[in-house]
This record gives C-alpha cells, sequence and structure tokens, in this order.
C-alpha cells in the first residue's frame, strides 16, 4: 500500500489555488493556503500579519462564498489556514505534498521552486498546477531529490465538481511518486486520474480546445448563429448542454484564448496548427473584456430586454433567436435516450446539423487519433479525459466506435481527411473497433490489450451475478449482487416513487430477509430519487380520489417502515437530486453510503404538501433518539430544528452538509467518487451483517404537544410578518407543527409511530384537498419552479 497524503500546502490563492485547498480539506486532508504579501503596503502595514496575508485569507473567504460551493460545508475551511510566502515557507518542512497554483509565467515558477528546493524535507512531493508550461524547464537547476520528487497535477475548474486529475511525471519522476500522486487523487480526492505527458495542455485541452475552436471556425464558415451551433454541438453529441459557446462563457475567453495562444505558440510542427488560431473577433472580445459569465457577458449575455448574443460579424450584441428547423432537428435528436443511438443519428443527418456536426467530429476524431503516442499511448486516457474534463458523454474513441469504425473512417477517407498510420494499419489488422469488451486497441503497439479497469467502480449492471433479476414489476428491480446482497433498484423516470415501486419494497425485503444477507437500494441514472410520482397526486387530488390517495400514502409509510425494520441491513446509495420519498427511503434504512454530491431535503412545502412516506416521523425520531434513556429533556428545541428543515425545504449543498442537517447521520459513509458507489455501499452492507447487525426495535416518546404548536405557530407567524413566507406557507407550516407535536395530546403520554404516522396521512390528505397546494403542485409540473402562492 502507499502512504496516504496527510497534511498538504498551496501556494497561489485565487480561484485555482483556493479551490484546490478547499478540495483537499473536503477530503479531511489538513491543507496550508500561502499566497504572496501583498504589494504596496506601508511599513507599518507590513507588521500586522493579517495584512500580510491578505491574499490568503481572501482566497480562503472567496471559497466560503463562491457559488458553487468550494468546500462541502463550511466546518470543512476549519481545516485550511492561512500565511504568505514570505513569513511561512518554513511550514512546508513537515507537509506531504505542495501544489504550486502561482500565476502562469515559467520565471515566477522557477523562483518559487528554488526556494523551496532548500526547504522541503526529503520525499516531500511538489506538484505544479501549470496547464501546460514545460516540466524540464520548470525543474531547470533543481536538486535530484527535488526533480524525482516533481510532477505536475493539473486540476480542471471548479475543482470540487470537476472529476479529471491530469497527472504528468517528468522524466526523472520517482514511479513510487507518481503510484502516491495517483492513489491520494483516485483513493482521497475521488478524482479520475488521467496520466499524460509533458505536453502543451496535456490531454483534455489540446482536443477540448481543438474541439472549440474547430466548432468556431466552422461556424463562421458556414454562416451560421452561436445559438444555433450549440444546439448541434451539445446533447446531439453527447456533449453537455453548455455545448462550445456557452462553455467557452463559463471557463472565461481569456483563459481559452491563453490556452489556445500557448498550443499555437508551442506545436509548431502540428498539421492542425490553424485551428489553435484565436479568430479575430474573439480576440476583440477579450479586448473589451466580453469574457463570458465572469463579466456577465460572452458570447450570450442577459439584460432586462431578454437574452443576446454576441454577433461576430457586427462586433455587437443582437437578441439570440434559433433557426427554427435547426431547433426542431436537434430536439428530435435529443429526445434519443442511447447516446451512441443518438450520435450515429446525428451524423447520418442530411440537413446542415448532421453536415456540421459530422464535420466537426470527423476532424475532431482524426486528430486525437493522430495524438495517441504524443499526449498519451492510452486512446481510454484521451476518452476519460474528455468525460471527465469536458462532460462528454463518450470520448473521441467511444464516439468513433459508436458511428462505425470502418464506416465512420470510409466516410473520413471520401472527404479527404488524412487518416494516421497507426488507425489504417489498426484497420488492415482486422480490428472492427476500438473497444471489445474488457480490451481496446493500443494504436502505438498495433494490437489489443486489456483495459485496467477499477474493479471497485462497478455499477449495478457490472455487479449483477445472474442474467435474470430476482424481482421485477413495472417500477422496480431487485439483482444478486453476489457476497450475499440483494440490490433494489428503481426503473421509473428519474427514479420516482409510483405504486409499483411502492409495491416492490416490501416484497424485496421480505426476499432480501430470506435468501440474502443484506440489501442495497441503489439507483443509476442523474439522480438517486426526486420524490414521489407528483402527477399522480395532482390528478388524485383533482379528481377527487381520497381512498386512492390515502391508500397510495400509507402504502408508502408501510413500505419504507418495512426498510426500517427488516431483519437484515439495508442501506442506501443516494447521490444527486434526493429529495421527498428518496430522502425518506434514506431516512428509514439502516445506514447510507452516499456520494458526496447528493442535494438532499424533504421538499414537499414547495408543492404544498408535507412528507407523506414517515419522512416527518423518521427525521424526528433520529432527532430524539439522540438523548439517551432516562435523562428528562425538553424535546421542543429537537422537534423545532426538524421543522425549520421541512417547513423551509432545506436541501443540503453535499452529503457532508446533509449529515449537519440530520438527514443522513456522522456514522454514514460518503464516497468521494461516484463510480465506486454502489460497491462501497455493498461493502458497508457486508460490514453492517458480519458485525453483528441487530434489527431496530420501535421507540415511543413523549412530544411537545400543544404547547409546541402554540410555540411553532408564534414562530410562524414572525415569518409571515417579516415578509419571509407567505400566508399559505404559513397553512402548511401550522399543519406539519401538529405532526410534529404529536397533534395536541403529545405531551400527555409516549407517541408511538403509528400515532405519528396517522397524523401525517389525516395532515398530507388535508392539503391535496385545497385549491392552493393544487396549485402549486400544478406549477411544479409545468415549469420545474415553486410557486408562491
Amino acid at each position: 500500500m502507499t502512504k496516504p497524503i496527510r497534511r498538504v500546502a498551496v501556494i497561489g490563492a485565487g480561484v485555482m489555488g483556493s479551490g484546490i485547498a478547499a478540495h483537499f480539506a473536503n477530503s479531511g486532508i489538513e491543507t496550508i493556503l500561502l499566497d504572496i504579501v501583498p504589494p504596496n503596503l506601508t511599513e507599518d502595514e507590513k507588521k500586522v500579519p493579517a495584512n500580510r496575508n491578505r491574499f490568503a485569507v481572501n482566497g480562503k473567504t472567496n471559497a466560503l462564498k463562491v457559488k458553487p460551493a468550494a468546500f462541502f460545508h463550511a466546518t470543512n475551511a476549519d481545516l485550511v489556514t492561512t500565511g504568505n510566502t514570505e513569513d511561512d515557507l518554513g511550514k512546508l518542512a513537515n507537509v506531504d505534498l505542495v501544489v504550486e497554483a502561482i500565476i502562469e509565467k515559467m520565471e515566477a515558477k522557477q523562483a518559487l521552486f528554488a526556494k523551496l528546493d532548500g526547504i522541503v524535507q526529503k520525499g516531500t512531493i511538489v506538484a505544479s498546477n501549470t496547464s501546460g508550461l514545460a516540466i524540464h524547464h520548470m525543474v531547470e537547476g533543481r536538486s535530484d531529490e527535488f526533480r524525482k520528487n516533481f510532477l505536475v497535477m493539473h486540476f480542471f475548474n471548479p475543482v470540487r465538481y470537476m472529476k479529471l486529475l491530469e497527472v504528468v511525471p517528468g522524466t526523472e519522476t520517482d514511479p513510487a511518486v507518481l503510484e502516491r500522486i495517483k492513489r491520494c487523487g483516485e483513493d482521497q480526492l475521488g478524482k479520475g486520474v488521467v496520466l499524460g505527458k509533458d505536453t502543451p495542455n496535456f490531454i483534455g485541452n489540446r482536443i477540448g480546445v481543438f474541439s472549440m475552436l474547430l466548432t468556431t471556425h466552422l461556424t463562421v464558415e458556414h454562416d451560421l448563429l452561436p445559438e444555433d451551433v450549440d444546439l448541434i454541438s451539445g446533447p446531439p453529441m453527447g456533449h453537455p448542454r453548455s455545448a462550445s459557446f456557452r462553455t467557452a462563457d463559463i471557463v472565461g475567453l481569456d483563459t481559452f484564448v491563453h490556452v489556445a495562444d500557448n498550443c499555437y505558440d508551442s506545436l509548431v510542427n502540428d498539421k492542425e496548427r490553424d485551428v489553435f488560431k484565436s479568430p479575430a473577433f474573439l480576440r476583440t472580445m477579450v479586448e473589451q473584456k466580453l469574457l463570458g459569465n465572469k463579466t456577465k457577458g460572452g458570447f450570450f449575455r442577459k439584460t432586462k430586454a431578454g437574452n443576446e448574443t454576441f454577433d461576430y460579424k457586427t462586433l455587437a450584441y443582437r437578441p439570440s433567436a434559433n433557426d427554427e428547423a435547426i431547433k426542431a432537428t436537434t430536439k428530435k435528436l435529443s429526445k434519443i435516450e442511447d447516446v451512441r443511438e443518438r450520435v450515429k443519428a446525428l451524423v447520418a443527418d442530411e440537413t446542415i446539423v448532421g453536415k456540421l456536426a459530422w464535420k466537426a467530429l470527423s476532424r475532431t476524431l482524426v486528430y486525437s487519433a493522430g495524438l495517441v503516442g504524443e499526449i498519451s499511448d492510452d486512446i481510454e486516457a484521451c476518452d476519460q479525459a474528455m468525460r471527465w474534463g469536458y462532460n462528454w458523454e463518450l470520448g473521441p474513441f467511444e464516439t468513433w466506435d459508436a458511428i462505425g469504425f470502418e464506416a465512420g473512417l470510409a466516410r473520413m477517407k471520401a472527404d479527404g481527411l488524412a487518416i494516421p498510420a497507426s488507425v489504417d494499419k489498426m484497420l488492415a489488422s482486422g480490428a472492427s473497433s476500438f473497444y471489445q469488451g474488457s480490451r481496446k486497441f493500443n494504436l502505438v503497439t498495433g494490437e489489443y490489450v486489456a483495459r485496467d479497469l477499477d474493479p471497485r467502480a462497478k455499477g449495478v449492471t457490472e455487479l449483477r451475478k445472474s442474467p435474470k433479476p430476482a424481482f421485477r414489476n413495472g417500477g422496480a428491480e431487485a439483482w444478486d449482487l453476489g457476497d450475499g446482497i440483494l440490490g433494489l433498484t428503481f426503473t421509473t423516470k428519474a427514479n420516482s416513487i409510483d405504486s409499483d415501486v411502492i409495491k416492490a419494497i416490501p416484497e424485496v425485503v421480505a426476499l432480501a430477509e430470506s435468501d440474502y444477507r443484506g440489501l442495497v437500494i441503489a439507483n443509476e441514472g442523474d439522480h438517486f430519487c426526486v420524490g414521489a410520482n407528483l402527477l399522480m397526486v395532482l390528478m388524485g387530488s383533482q379528481q377527487k380520489q381520497w381512498d386512492m390517495i390515502r391508500g397510495t400514502v400509507t402504502g408508502f409509510q408501510s413500505a419504507v417502515q418495512r426498510i426500517k425494520y427488516a431483519s437484515v441491513p439495508v442501506v442506501a446509495a443516494p447521490f444527486g437530486m434526493t429529495v421527498g420519498g428518496g430522502l425518506e427511503i434514506c431516512l428509514a434504512a439502516h445506514a447510507t453510503q452516499a456520494y458526496c454530491e447528493t442535494y438532499a431535503g424533504l421538499v414537499e412545502v414547495g408543492v404544498g404538501l408535507i412528507p407523506g412516506g414517515a419522512g416527518n416521523l423518521n427525521m424526528l425520531w433520529r432527532a430524539l433518539s439522540a438523548i439517551p434513556e432516562g435523562v428528562d429533556v425538553d424535546p421542543l428545541p429537537f422537534v423545532t430544528n426538524v421543522f425549520k428543515s421541512i417547513a423551509m425545504a432545506k436541501v443540503s449543498s453535499s452529503a457532508t452538509e446533509a449529515q449537519q442537517f440530520g438527514f443522513f447521520a456522522a456514522r454514514d459513509g460518503i464516497s468521494m467518487d461516484k463510480a465506486r458507489l454502489v460497491t462501497e455501499a455493498k461493502a458497508r452492507a457486508i460490514g453492517l451483517a458480519e458485525s453483528g447487525f441487530t434489527p431496530v426495535v420501535p421507540r415511543a416518546f413523549r412530544l411537545p404537544g400543544e404547547s409546541g404548536i402554540a410555540t411553532l405557530h408564534m414562530m410562524i407567524d414572525t415569518l409571515v410578518a417579516g415578509g419571509f413566507a407567505t400566508e399559505y406557507d404559513a397553512h402548511i407550516a401550522r399543519k406539519l407543527a401538529v405532526v410534529l407535536c404529536g397533534g395536541a395530546g403529545g405531551a400527555t403520554h409516549p407517541v408511538t409511530e403509528a400515532e405519528i404516522l396517522a397524523i401525517e396521512c389525516e395532515v398530507f390528505l388535508s392539503l391535496c384537498g385545497e385549491q392552493k397546494s393544487q396549485d402549486r403542485m400544478q406549477s411544479m409540473l409545468a415549469t420545474n419552479k415553486p410557486l408562491r402562492n
């Protein structure tokens, strides 16, 4: 085993440096953040440490304020200490890793490394976050010990959210150092580590910037609008909705041009060098500080009059407007769920949509193939870099396979594209695709080799031990995941909870109890569960089908409680949006193994309801269970805290914050890499089964009752008076207060779970009958936004 990284220093507290420091802290690693002493301080100001550390302090403060958040929770920032490079470099003597993230100028980096060479201890790793400066130049004149412990760790911004970490060794980097950083990136930071070569802009930006600039040139060549081209180069290509021009706005046009210039200046022998030459209008935009989102205007901007697009011909903004034919075609293509089929249909399209897409894709695929051996020897590394760094659904070689290797190659040759010799040799060898199951084609050696697949990065599909599910109905299925663990997966749209899911839960729990030693609830897709099927609730409410709604609510309550009282451990594996009923399932599970990017909350008040699947009960019981038996404590503060979370529809910004909100327990696990979530949830279920798991025993608690209801009503009245809640918000909140206080008689006796569930059901039903609740449900379904009526 390689030694983990326990203490880190980051030098440079700008956007990247502070983001890197924040993410090390997110991983529980103690971090020192340094920057230069601000210039032009007076002699008196120089004597004050706060002044000398201002840049680093501001970097940490900005990381706490930035949106999207850099820290999982504000408390993670306590692991970051600040200082400056004049007074505090000595503190780096006992760190495991120093990450340099200063200005992208060779002289500045060389000067810093010269100082560090005499300070860091033997074995301390020094890494540069450069986006493309040559390693051999950066370590020029450094000691042998320094050079063997030096490499590049190129993070992508925003660091917390972008999975890609390009690790690039120098010619003298110790292989053990490379392995240690690779393990740190994958196991501690949750990154997808791609090993690159010491070439300009490495892998991700070399291919990504080429693709974006090629698309820009093609836009001008075909006299198209940026907003139309983004429709083509986004989801239809398997690329994110930000596509090309909006991605440039997100990155920053100054950064985009800088990376492009670095390629153009460095790649003097590149056959496609001219693609990296930024158009004149792009330089004009940079000169005019039209840099994208950070200046609230780049290729696109929002104004009071509406959305506007920068016209590259007139060099002025105009109202945004899409070509209706392009819009219709791309909308139709985007509905094809299988991304491989979608891309294949895109390049087969005979309109300008397909023609432009084929030109952009075919040249990018050929260019990528020609880079193998230069930027990396591994086609899979290139694909991973584009998926993890640019959020492409398919990397270039996966895209080529989707189009069809032989068919795509024949079309490229017919277009007169210069095909790399390695691809021609691949065709001559009889190979028909870049990937064949667990094998991939090595364009350098000209043969298929085994893929280096991480056994921990397996989802439900890869873990299945039989060709048929152990259970299946219209909304869910259960599979044997091996080692005595059964996996329950929802198959509804967005993993929503419908009648089939409700029916499946008790049946699958019973199956787990009879034939397995544990159950994992592990869904697939972008989100764990978006809650109950709201359309079903709305239609039932409008048609006054009260018995149906009552049956659904009590059925879901019963299903959730069946999880809670299962005789085998049940582990939920939430990720992404885990709201409403999705969180109620997690609250009932014996443990959660959550992906760090889990956004959890009981948000039913936004649609005019309260939680209807034992969420009120299990949130409350989880809070009260922390009170030792026999201790006489007023339950009202605990009830009030739960009330605030539900009434204010709190949603966590991370799994860590979900723990702070009480949605997950402090002992629950957090997975830094989503790819490992299911295997880690399975391991947690095995661990519980092997460590003396005993079923939960029902409890009853004395609740605040009538006096608590009155107290919460006063709080609600204050919120309405202050303009923080509408009258209807207050109406829902008052009903919620009755549930959480155990009804008017909650203080007279220990309240059972059955009593709370009965009150919860009646309140839920009563709200379904209210027109304003129905209006809220209707608005959410129509606009995906809450109505504050």
